[in-house]
């Protein structure tokens, strides 16, 4: 009896989590700076210990780029986008695996692809703001 009278009388349909506004690449772009500093640092310093410190922080901030970008691709984005930038996929998923690749690496380059990438998913995300 309690289930029925405390069950929702309508279910309530969103296209995201929470209001669009919240969604923004930049967080990906900050962890990826962070990822390209780390590998800077890395590659200046022979010190065995800082270098798997910076390592492991590298690892932890590519990882949250995948995230930040996942999360745009899984919730942000939808077909209407997908349909007027038919590149979108790919770009999305290019540029998981560049994150996966500076996690490989200590090459700042690795750090630079991926920010080149994240500024192309940047350009499409405001575009879509626009509309």
């Amino acid at each position: 009896m309690f289930s029925r009278l405390f069950a929702p009388r309508a279910t309530a349909h969103a296209h995201c989590d929470l209001p669009c506004g919240v969604y923004d690449p930049a967080q990906a772009r900050i962890e990826a700076e962070s990822v390209k500093a780390t590998q800077e640092k890395y590659q200046a310093n022979e010190d065995p210990h800082f270098r798997a410190r910076a390592i492991i922080i590298k690892e932890q901030r590519a990882e949250a780029v995948k995230h930040h970008i996942s999360v745009l691709w899984s919730d942000y984005f939808k077909a209407p986008h997908f349909e007027k930038y038919p590149q979108l996929h790919k770009l999305i998923n290019d540029t998981l695996k560049a994150a996966s690749a500076t996690k490989a690496s200590t090459d700042p380059a690795t750090g630079q692809a991926l920010l080149d990438l994240i500024a192309e998913v940047d350009k499409i995300f405001w575009e879509t703001k626009q509309a």
